[in-house]
């Protein structure tokens, strides 16, 4: 049974030869390792037998892909090079002369070929345009002093992949959301929730602005691993397509042990014969089509140790096993087969764990509190325990006056300070006078602000840790102060 645009969970694990214990087991697994998932699909033979989203995230949620975005725009390249407008062996600089330094082009950059930057063996040793301050993203690439004779080695360099998307966009006269649209989007009966993040010029980010669903993110997965095929129709080359999910590159130097598999055109190799899109935080679709499996994976674990790992390694304990038995379909067990779907109906994002209430509650509602100059810039806060376990942190910055609302036990949404963008905090008593309070940005920036507040006769510190590309740089460092007379 193929995937249907508007119904993905088609059948049961048991008709494909996986046990539903084995996909409890699977969220089992995240959960007592403290990942914190937004939602996964699996699929075999092309079939979806297990969706799940943890709320408030749900089958039609926009979300950032991040470096996902690297394989859509290699996909795109291949299409370019199959219309005859580029060649992956043609040198970048001579597709951008507008780009080049006035005062002659470094050697290194000279030689870079669009297959070495597929494949990141670039000259250069970091992203460029986060080493030079410069609007024009692209222009960095060619401004930066390289390290390194290109094509030799691999160091992963997401200006490549900007200046890879921006050739795209100059050779078809489209962006490259638009292009992919039509030459590939479309025909997958993709939903209408793409959207792609811009530099300051108007590129898109190739290497990290693709926002769109899981779903959508899934039907590129299953058209990749099957040769660029999907509904019998040849979307994109398969010879390129084969090269690109291929290894091209030693990655041996990487620090973890699925990142050591190898890198082909910006899709990462992985164990058990696999290929991978990842993302930055579990944005995953890891691909085994010895199997012909999928799992995709949309999450935030940026900041948690081993997050992006204990994904891969929830999936090799509990259903690579299953697969490797290679069996077509097994007897269904009621019970856990009952107990998947309560489980998959009931997935959300957890909250702070800890106490819902401290003794000295009482004594710090609504009291506020005057702060010492301090990083994040706040003058002035105070807390407000309401009812039905919730409560409000007050503060005041250079910015105004703001609020983060927040659950104890349960999630509060509100669109967050500062950023305007769409959050959800929970917070818990991690002692009689520390409150952990944390939000998780949802929207096109995933990402998160943890703070303890702690409360010693009449003294408050707060101390906040963000996490996050490029925002919340007012959440991040200590406060403390006294009791407003």
């Amino acid at each position: 049974m193929e995937i249907k645009v508007n119904d993905m969970a088609a059948v049961s694990p048991e008709s494909v030869g996986i046990p539903s214990q084995a996909v409890l087991n699977f969220i089992d697994e995240l959960e007592f390792a403290g990942l914190c998932m937004h939602g996964f699909i699996m699929v075999k033979d092309r079939k979806v037998f297990a969706e799940g989203y943890y709320a408030p995230f749900h089958a039609d949620f926009p979300h950032r892909m991040f470096s996902i975005s690297k394989s859509y725009t290699s996909v795109a390249v291949g299409l370019l090079q199959e219309e005859g407008k580029l060649s992956v062996d043609d040198k970048i600089c001579d597709y951008f002369p507008d780009k080049l330094p006035a005062g002659g082009l470094h050697p290194y950059i000279r030689e870079t070929t669009i297959r070495d930057m597929l494949r990141m063996a670039s000259p250069h040793k970091l992203t460029t345009y986060k080493q030079m301050k410069c609007d024009d993203w692209v222009k960095t690439f060619f401004h930066v002093e390289p390290v390194r004779y290109p094509g030799t080695s691999f160091v992963y360099d997401t200006s490549a992949s900007h200046v890879l998307a921006a050739l795209v966009e100059k050779l078809s006269g489209m962006s490259i959301l638009e292009y992919l649209k039509v030459k590939v989007l479309d025909k997958l009966g993709c939903s209408g929730e793409f959207r792609w993040l811009t530099d300051p010029m108007g590129v898109s980010q190739g290497g990290s602005g693709l926002i769109c669903t899981l779903r959508d993110m899934t039907k590129f997965a299953i058209m990749c691993m099957n040769g660029g095929v999907y509904n019998g129709l040849q979307l994109v080359p398969k010879e390129y397509i084969t090269e690109a999910t291929a290894k091209q590159i030693d990655t041996s130097l990487q620090y973890s042990i699925e990142e050591q598999q190898g890198y082909g055109y910006q899709f990462w190799r992985c164990r058990n014969n696999g290929f991978a899109m990842y993302g930055m935080g579990g944005q995953l679709a890891i691909c085994l089509p010895d199997y012909n499996f999928i799992l995709t994976t949309i999450a935030d674990n940026q900041g948690i140790p081993n997050g992006v790992q204990g994904i891969y390694t929830a999936l090799w304990n509990n259903i690579l096993p299953c697969l490797k038995e290679n069996k077509s379909n097994i007897e269904v067990d009621k019970a856990s087969s009952e107990k998947l779907k309560d489980r998959l109906s009931k997935l959300e994002v957890k909250a702070v764990k800890g106490s819902e209430t401290s003794a000295i509650v009482n004594e710090i509602n609504r009291k506020r509190y005057l702060l010492s100059p301090n990083p994040m810039g706040i003058s002035e806060c105070w807390l407000e325990f309401g009812k039905g376990n919730e409560g409000t942190f007050y503060y005041t910055n250079e910015t105004g006056n703001h609020q983060i609302n927040f659950g104890f036990g349960h999630m509060k949404q509100q669109d967050f300070p500062d950023i305007d963008l769409l959050s959800i905090s929970s917070a818990a008593w991690v002692d009689e006078n520390t409150l952990h309070l944390r939000s998780y940005i949802i929207e096109e920036l995933p990402g998160s602000v943890n703070m303890t507040i702690t409360f010693i006769k009449n003294t408050i510190t707060i101390c906040m840790k963000k996490i996050a590309e490029n925002a919340l740089h007012r959440y991040e460092g200590f406060a403390s102060g006294e009791l407003k007379a």
